[in-house]
């Protein structure tokens, strides 16, 4: 090789090198991630839009957020596919626990269920007790919208039902297979009934003219949310130090703060209701 293609060479070498390390300082380290499987409220009601920014921030991370029903987000659970799930039906999650697939069930916020429905109220439920509305709607001649996905508002749905000792007409019965928010604008469009949850409700009312909100305040419609942590034991390679971090984090002094003040200024009152005491 002549000197002038070796210089060349060299030179080509050094300005390969000197772009390198120009592209490096700008390529940031892989954040440590975090899959959580919640409910659709939280992620409809715009909550984690709020809440995982803050998390994220806290512990330099990135969290994954699979928003389904609380049936499907303990299955992920099950099946090793999150690392910790912030779900609402007490009865699935003791279960969850108890078969080992949950370190423990903690409680983090609660908030409460509406029966919603026509504003004209054809099944005249407005003011009852739950059980008492859902015998009339299931003796009336409109729709009742259920989620019909195996979350904890149809889960608490069929208990109401059962408790009632009764149900619509197949006819009648509309099981929309979706979140919160679909089933809502499903109601709204036939003009039927539904349980809906305050969360997702009072983001979206404004957008669900034909409805009303003609059943709340029963103790049996209390709507409580845990946080827990997928069992390491079941599933070692999980990101047991983050899903902890996470349960610690929102139980405590300033995530709680975060849950007591989300929603004030958009709906002059709180979405959710913070469950620890401090």
């Amino acid at each position: 090789m002549s000197s002038g293609k070796l210089k060349r060479s060299v030179i080509a070498a050094a300005l390969l090198i000197l772009s390198i390390s120009a592209i490096a300082p700008a390529c940031a380290p892989k954040l440590d991630t975090l899959t959580l499987a919640s409910t659709t409220s939280t992620f409809d009601s715009g909550f984690f839009d709020v809440f995982i920014p803050v998390f994220e921030k806290k512990f330099n991370c990135r969290v994954k957020v699979i928003a389904v029903g609380t049936g499907q987000a303990m299955r992920l659970g099950r099946d090793g596919n999150a690392d910790v799930l912030l779900v609402h039906d007490r009865e699935s999650e003791d279960k969850f626990v108890a078969d080992g697939f949950g370190v423990r069930r903690l409680d983090v916020m609660h908030n409460d269920f509406f029966v919603v429905g026509p504003k004209s109220d054809p099944a005249v439920i407005r003011g009852l007790k739950a059980v008492d509305a859902f015998r009339k709607i299931a003796a009336g001649a409109v729709s009742f919208v259920s989620r019909g996905d195996d979350s904890g508002t149809h889960k608490k749905e069929q208990r109401i039902w059962a408790a009632a000792g009764t149900k619509p007409a197949k006819s009648r019965y509309v099981e929309s297979g979706a979140g919160m928010e679909a089933t809502l604008r499903i109601a709204n469009e036939k003009s039927g009934y539904t349980l809906a949850d305050r969360a997702t409700w009072l983001s979206h009312k404004k957008e669900l003219d034909a409805l009303d909100v003609l059943v709340e305040g029963d103790p049996d419609l209390v709507n409580t949310y845990s946080v827990i942590v997928v069992s390491p034991a079941k599933f070692p390679s999980l990101n047991h130090r983050l899903a902890t971090q996470f349960a610690d984090f929102i139980r405590s002094a300033e995530g709680q703060a975060v849950i007591r003040d989300f929603g004030k200024d958009k709906f002059g009152g709180p979405l959710f209701f913070p469950d620890v005491v401090r």
